[in-house]
Order: structure tokens, then C-alpha cells, then sequence
């Protein structure tokens, strides 16, 4: 069976990541993740959110794939032990020595090869293996092509892993020295300031302050800026070519961008297993989220580049949050963004399709007429179209 593997960048996208389908997440302690940015999870925090995922069926992989240096190191032993101890399921490491640790402090561990390690053929693979990687995250400038021929020269027992949605990045398999140089921000300890999507002009030595625009084929000015990768149409082309898990990108995004991407990926990936089409609703779901213009990655040849603009595309925004419902609809919800009585909005959950619905008059909890709710997560009560599990969302679109 395909793994579907979704991002849990703090503990709420991860109570998301487990509602809406995954079959595993990653994440990462406060130290050592590519994504150094996100909430993450500091001390304790992380033995919880790995019982709370083994409690509902859900793996945890654990990122340790920063380029560790030599202070980093020292202090990545006890961390193993930890994750030994608490039984994450994996760890993700991209270092050799990182590697060897892994085996060394959290022996029943599995280990899997990041992205960042680059692994681009077979050998690679195969080396890994023998070492005693359980899984390798391949590189996301392999097409599919070459995914089947990696597959079939290495051995079965080796898990294959992709990325199929999500943030590309303009460097060779997101190894990339632009942040270090322009903000001091390391990338390869999981703090890019992804400097590929700023806008860059040409200024002449005697005439500063004078900016001229960087164009391509007169397009625009943002010549390094990569598209976002959508795969969710070739769900079936994926499994054909031998891969075991389907990773999407995203532990910095929100919350509902977590549970929409991988609701969409639960239905495709399950429609591709029955021999099915996917509905079109669920290939809808992946452009309601905000993103950048979508391509197919490398997987069919070169993605292009959209150089207009680095904007992303934001059409819906979450409007609440249901925190619990009872067999009536009568709903407790957490307010996002401002919304009133008679606007259109959808109403979105696990496992359920989209809803669109014309929002009723509300009430506060002290049971008041509400027609407005205006401050931020306050709480309220709305009567739904039909019941729904609690971290269903109510989405409406933006203006």
C-alpha cells in the first residue's frame, strides 16, 4: 500500500495531517528540521505528539536533516535517544555522521535518507541500503522514467519515497547558498529566507539609484522563482513506477492548507488503488488553498517558471473552525476571519466532501443573536447543513 505523508509543522497541523487521511507525518523537535521556522515541536511537546499520532494509527518520521555543524552534533545523541525511547518510527537524516548516529543511539529506529542527501541513481540507493537505510526521499529533479529503472536496480525492500505537492525550490535538490550570502540565514539548518523569490533589478555603477528590470523573454523580472509542484492527477503514473510513499511539502503553511492537500491526496491516492477516476472536486481542493502557479515538478520533463510575478494564488481563506457537533448540526466553532449571516461559504471535513452552504444567523455562547462574530478566536454556535467531526472548517472566499 502507498503511504501518503503529510507535513506537521506544529501540533495543530499535525491534529489536521492525522483528521484528513495521512498515513504519516514528519516533523521535527526544535533543533535539527529543515524547517526551522515552523512552530515545531520543543521538549515534551514532541513525546506527546508522537503517542497522539500512534494513538489514532498515524507513524511519525522525525527530521534531522540540517547540515549539522560541529556544536550542533554533540548535542544530537541525547536527542536520538529520546526519539529511541518515545518510538518514532523514523528519523530523517541527510549527513553520513548524522546517519551513523542514528544507528548508533536509536537502534530500533528506521532511518531515511532526506532529499537533501541528493540521491539521483541506484548506486546511491543501494549504498544507503546496505548501510541500513530503510527508505530514500529521492531528488526531486528525477523523472519518472528514471524513478521506474531506480526501482526496478535496487532492492525491493528499499522503500522509494517522492515529493508530489508543494514549494519547489530553484537549487539543486534545495541546496542552495543565496540566504547564507544575502541574510546570514543558513538554509541548510532549516532557515532559508528564500531569496529566489525576490524581484531583482540591474543597477550601473554610475548611475545609482537608477534600477533596471531583469527580464526574461519579457515576461518580468523574477527569474528565479520556481512554480509549485501538483501531482495529484498522476497519482496512478507514481504507483506504476514502484514508488512507496507520496510526500507532500508544506510544515511552514497552515493548518488548513494541511488539511485540504492531503483530504485531496487521501481521495486520489484511494481512487488511484480502486482503478477509479478522481473526481474533480478533489483536483478543486488543490487550487483553494493558496499557492503558486502549479506544474508536474520533473517528473515529465522541465516544470518552466512563472516570471510575472512571485504572488501567491489566494482565492478562499478559513473563516472558523468547528471544535465539536452534535447528530443536529448544532456546531461550536473558534472564529479565523470575519463573516456574517448570508454569505456564501463551504464547509469542509474529514473525509467529507466540500459543502456549499448559505451561512445562517449565529449566537454566542451565552446564547445571544449573532449575525456577525468579529473577534478573533472567540467562540460561537452555528447550525451546520449536516453534523460533522470536530477540525472541520468553514471556508468562504476572499474578496
Amino acid at each position: 500500500m502507498p503511504e501518503l505523508l503529510s507535513p506537521a509543522g506544529d501540533w495543530k497541523r499535525m491534529e489536521m495531517a492525522c483528521a484528513y487521511g495521512a498515513d504519516a507525518v514528519y516533523l521535527a523537535g526544535e533543533e535539527f528540521g529543515m524547517r526551522a521556522f515552523a512552530g515545531n515541536f520543543p521538549g515534551d511537546t514532541l513525546r506527546r505528539g508522537i503517542e497522539y499520532c500512534h494513538d489514532r494509527g498515524v507513524r511519525v518520521y522525525v527530521t534531522c536533516n540540517t547540515m549539522a555543524r560541529n556544536e550542533e552534533i554533540q548535542r544530537l545523541p541525547a536527542f536520538l535517544e529520546h526519539l529511541e525511547e518515545w518510538g518514532a518510527d523514523a528519523v530523517i537524516t541527510a549527513d553520513a555522521g548524522v546517519f551513523d548516529l542514528a544507528r548508533r543511539h536509536a537502534p530500533h529506529v528506521r532511518i531515511h535518507m532526506s532529499t537533501q542527501a541528493g540521491i539521483f541513481n541506484y548506486e546511491s540507493a543501494r549504498v544507503w541500503h546496505d548501510l541500513g537505510a530503510a527508505r530514500v526521499i529521492l531528488a526531486r529533479e528525477l523523472s519518472l522514467e528514471e524513478i521506474r529503472e531506480l526501482r526496478l536496480r535496487t532492492p525491493a525492500d528499499l522503500e522509494l519515497e517522492v515529493f508530489v505537492h508543494g514549494a519547489m525550490c530553484v537549487s539543486y535538490s534545495g541546496r542552495c547558498v543565496l540566504s547564507n550570502y544575502m541574510t546570514g540565514r543558513d538554509a541548510q539548518r532549516g532557515a532559508c529566507a528564500q531569496p529566489c523569490r525576490y524581484r531583482y533589478a540591474l543597477m550601473e555603477e554610475k548611475r545609482p539609484g537608477e534600477y533596471f528590470p531583469v527580464e526574461e523573454d519579457d515576461k518580468g523580472a523574477y527569474i528565479f522563482s520556481s512554480r509549485d509542484m501538483c501531482m495529484i492527477d498522476h497519482i496512478p503514473d507514481l504507483l506504476e513506477a514502484g514508488v512507496s510513499a507520496l510526500k507532500i511539502e508544506g510544515r511552514g503553511k497552515s493548518a488548513y492548507y494541511t488539511a485540504a492537500v492531503t483530504g485531496a491526496y487521501r481521495h486520489a491516492v484511494d481512487a488511484a488503488l480502486r482503478g477509479e477516476e478522481l473526481p474533480e472536486i478533489w483536483r478543486q481542493e488543490v487550487d483553494k488553498v493558496s499557492h503558486r502557479h502549479y506544474s508536474t515538478g520533473f517528473f515529465y520533463g522541465q516544470p518552466g517558471q512563472y516570471t510575472e510575478d512571485t504572488r501567491y494564488i489566494r482565492r478562499w481563506q478559513v473563516a472558523a473552525r468547528v471544535e465539536s457537533c452534535d447528530e443536529e448540526g448544532l456546531a461550536e466553532l473558534t472564529l479565523h476571519n470575519q463573516f456574517g449571516a448570508g454569505d456564501e461559504a463551504e464547509l469542509i471535513g474529514p473525509g467529507m466532501e466540500p459543502l456549499p452552504f448559505t451561512v445562517p444567523e449565529m449566537e454566542d455562547m451565552d446564547g445571544m443573536p449573532l449575525t456577525r462574530p468579529k473577534k478573533p478566536e472567540m467562540r460561537f454556535r452555528m447550525r451546520l447543513p449536516r453534523p460533522v467531526p470536530p477540525l472541520s472548517l468553514l471556508r468562504i472566499p476572499k474578496e
